[in-house]
């Protein structure tokens, strides 16, 4: 059976429901978390007929969520919590990218602005609960979206993890997003530690909807061009198909100072801002019925070119070449992430009270690499004789390559059952949701040209070649070392898991919940988590809830195949060549590091949902996660300057190990993926959300604070040559416990009334701190508050114009202490900046329908 939804203003959208029992009565008890957020008053989202009409306060409404099986169940009502925000949030929040929208609507959720980071400064790590970015699951449509294939190696948030490209989504394809703010890997599998975000598309038909916004910082740079245009089609009588493109144009920023250490006179030589990037859209959501139930569908493609920059290299420095560059050079660095994903599925009744649903689902993440104004100084400096390394050079390099790909492909197949069993207990059914999923993960490296990687032409290190300064050359080319066919790989795993959820209502008052999941997997052997939830209503406002849950998540595939070789700051500061070596290979073995294994969890939220009257609501969750064998990256293990007897290193390095198993292969620095520390999480959520009629109109008041405190409780190391503070040291330490803000607040206001609404909203990020480029010399950067806010005109029914500014007073980090680092032109931190450096920015938007 089908319905047609018909739309306030026009729209039809098109929802399917299937023969169930009579829901239980729904209890008017509070609102759960940012789902407040998200209920705006039906009313409040019509434009009136004319401008004497003015809106009239109503009563929150929520939706079905994702973190509850059962058909029916409301954010309102479930026992964990979820956060929705609407599509009219979002189309209203200022910003056009879902990691930045989140960020300002999310206050549980992190993207870190990272510049100088190779590939993260396109895909940038999300993170949730101030976990890592791959211990988040997105879901899109309630179905597993595949990771990205870029592995985040710089010192930045993530460092380690391949977590989710979120911004491969456009905007105009989201309906709502829903945020489970909870473990739930036994209810939807391995990532789900710090929770779920569920994507919803939009499914409407019989209208077209666009948008179009330009704007620029307060320096005038960073120019950004945004569109997008959404439709939708009637299949048949009940069938949709909804379409969406988008287009965005962004300029780089730049807020390098001049460089006084290198240059002379000072001069700008870096490129520390967003990246200048570009990115294209094309999704689809789709259903159409099919003998008893519906064949659905939905996927995209994404591609976004990405201009960057690495470390400026001087002209007198050994990795430059004053013929090509006798004022130096700043490598640029071209990435091209590509995104493809399509799900196709059929779901239909299974009796009178049942449906199954199959569904196949296969995405792929593509990450390129290429150099430009670059060169390899070993092709340059390159003795014609290699009997005569004095002799005449080469003196030739191109100055541009490609320099390798990642590549990570999913393909999921899905089994689900749900529906209630009459079991003679509580005042509803026994609600129960089963089912099946096989994976298979795949993970590639492409090896890039050979002057992006080689040592020489020949690649043999034996030949002595001799950069300007006397120093041996080093190979690759400089930026972004490419790969080489040693990093190359094609490998890949499978798993299978089973699940079984329950939930049920005890009488009126108590609901409770149970799941457990059994997963085993190809290369890690099998496991089985589980998740216990409890909601108590103790009046008809005021309720208590509860979680309690174990987690596991296998190493990614791309920690079990990555290797790199790439250029890096040392701990002296110093450009180093660096080599991530792989995990379980000859170099991570020498070192006595064990292969990788799983992570586990367990976790857990306790809180309260309050709402007196049908205007306010109020909840207060708190939370904690322990984590046992965390998969980190190590530190950056330099070879010793002295023996571990206190002499310098003997010839043979007998007594340097660690000097004794890098100088062979050439590289000043090596890290690796490893289980090194366990951590503890814990942190509070407070949300409160008020409406109500005032002057003529209607005012809403929202609250978001999140607090979070993150410990590392155990370092340890397998290796007899490094102990725990040497394989995971006090500065990655910092990067975990503070690189994330501890403090987050947002606090909104919005005034609605005739066809003109004001929004003033205030975003708090607390301090983050760091010391990767400073080891031992903790850098604090202060919280800050932006304020954002924003006028909007519904000029017709199909026409409405809106003009505002992100951060409104152009607040700025603190800069940075160092004195050695602003001489370089290094003005603010880049490791852990929550906000980024951009200062205010200022837009107009214009969004339509037909």
């Amino acid at each position: 059976m089908y319905r047609r939804i018909a739309r306030p203003n026009g729209q039809v959208s098109r929802s399917r429901t299937l023969p169930l029992p009579p829901l239980p009565r729904l209890l008017p008890t509070s609102c759960l978390a940012a789902a407040l957020l998200a209920a705006i008053p039906a009313k409040a989202q019509e434009r009136p007929g004319t401008a004497a009409e003015q809106p009239e306060a109503t009563t929150l409404d929520t939706v079905q969520v994702v973190g509850s099986r059962v058909r029916g169940r409301t954010a309102a009502e479930t026992a964990a919590p979820v956060d929705v925000i609407s599509r009219e949030q979002l189309e209203r929040a200022g910003v056009q990218e879902i990691g930045q929208m989140l960020q300002v609507l999310e206050p549980s959720f992190n993207f870190s602005r990272t510049f100088v980071s190779d590939g993260t400064d396109i895909i940038r790590p999300a993170t949730l609960r101030a976990l890592g970015p791959d211990q988040v699951l997105v879901l899109v449509n309630g179905k597993r979206r595949h990771q990205q294939a870029l592995v985040n190696v710089q010192q930045t948030i993530g460092r380690g993890s391949a977590g989710t490209d979120i911004n491969a989504i456009p905007i105009s394809a989201i309906e709502r997003i829903e945020v489970l703010r909870d473990g739930a890997a036994a209810q939807y599998g391995s990532d789900a530690i710090a929770g779920v975000i569920n994507i919803v598309l939009k499914n409407s038909t019989g209208v077209t909807t666009g948008s179009f916004e330009a704007g620029q910082t307060y320096e005038g740079d960073g120019t950004m061009l945004h569109g997008g245009l959404n439709t939708g089609f009637a299949l048949g009588t009940d069938g949709f198909l909804n379409l969406t493109v988008e287009y965005r144009d962004r300029e780089e920023t730049n807020r390098a100072g001049p460089d006084r250490a290198r240059t002379d006179p000072p001069r700008v030589t870096q490129r520390l801002g967003d990246a200048d990037a570009k990115d294209a859209y094309f999704w689809l959501n789709g259903g159409l019925p099919v003998a008893a139930g519906e064949l659905y569908w939905f996927g995209g493609l994404s591609r976004r070119e990405g201009d960057s920059s690495g470390f400026f290299r001087s002209a007198g420095d050994n990795r430059s070449v004053p013929d090509l560059y006798p004022e130096g050079f700043l490598p640029n660095i071209i990435t091209t992430a590509e995104d493809a994903s399509l799900a196709a599925g059929y779901r239909a009744p299974l009796g009178e009270h049942w449906e199954w649903d199959l569904s196949v689902n296969h995405g792929r993440s593509r990450f390129e690499f290429d150099e430009r104004n670059s060169v390899n100084v070993s092709w340059w400096y390159e003795p014609l004789d290699p009997a005569d390394p004095t002799g005449p050079r080469y003196n030739e390099s191109p100055v541009a390559a490609h320099t390798g790909a990642l590549e990570f492909d999913q393909t999921t197949v899905n089994l689900d059952v749900r529906g209630p069993i009459d079991w003679g207990f509580g005042s509803e059914p026994l609600y129960l949701a089963t089912g099946l999923e096989y994976r298979r993960e795949g993970y590639a490296i492409e090896a890039g040209d050979p002057v992006s990687y080689t040592y020489g032409r020949t690649n043999d290190r034996s030949i002595p070649i001799f950069g300007q300064t006397g120093d041996v050359a080093q190979p690759g080319i400089q930026g972004f070392p490419g790969f080489s066919p040693n990093e190359a790989v094609d490998e890949g795993r499978h798993s299978y898991a089973a699940y079984l959820d329950a939930e049920s209502r005890f009488g009126e008052k108590l609901l409770l919940g149970a799941a457990v999941r059994y997963e085993k997997y190809s290369d890690f052997g099998n496991t089985t988590t589980g998740k216990l939830s409890a909601r108590f209503d103790a009046t008809d406002t005021f309720a208590v809830r509860g979680t309690l849950a174990s987690g596991f998540r296998a190493p990614g595939v791309q920690q079990l195949f990555y290797g790199q070789r790439s250029t890096n700051l040392n701990a002296e500061g110093e450009l180093t060549d660096t080599l991530t070596a792989r995990q379980d290979s000859d170099i991570t073995r020498t070192f006595g590091i064990e292969p990788l294994k799983e992570e586990e969890s367990i976790s857990g939220t306790l809180g309260i949902a309050w709402k007196p009257n049908d205007r306010f609501a109020l909840t207060v969750d708190v939370f904690r996660i322990d984590i046992d064998d965390r998969i980190i990256f190590s530190s950056n293990i330099q070879p010793e300057s002295t023996g571990n007897d206190g002499a310098p290193c003997a010839p043979d390095n007998g007594n340097c190990p660690i000097r004794a198993i890098l100088d062979p292969i050439g590289v000043g620095q090596v890290l690796f993926f490893t289980n090194a520390i366990d951590t503890r999480t814990e942190g509070v959520d407070v949300v409160t959300d008020f409406n109500t009629e005032a002057a003529g109109g209607i005012l809403e008041l929202t609250a978001l604070l999140h607090w979070n405190r993150t410990e590392v409780t155990d370092r340890r190391s397998q290796s007899d040559i490094l102990s725990p503070e040497a394989l995971f040291d006090d500065t990655q330490v910092t990067l975990v416990e503070e690189g994330q803000p501890g403090n987050r607040y947002m606090l909104q206001s919005v005034y609605r009334t005739g066809d003109w609404d004001w929004t003033l909203r205030a975003n708090y990020f607390g301090s983050v701190a760091g010391e990767g480029f400073t080891p031992g010399d903790k850098q604090k950067w202060d919280g800050q508050t932006l304020f954002d806010a924003a006028v909007g005109w519904q000029a017709r029914d199909n026409l409405r114009f809106t003009v505002g500014a992100n951060n409104l007073f152009d607040t700025y980090p603190d800069k940075w202490k160092s004195a050695d680092f602003q001489d370089l032109g290094f003005l603010y931190g880049w490791e852990t900046l929550p906000f980024g450096i951009n200062g205010g920015y200022y837009y107009a938007k214009v969004d339509f329908r037909f």
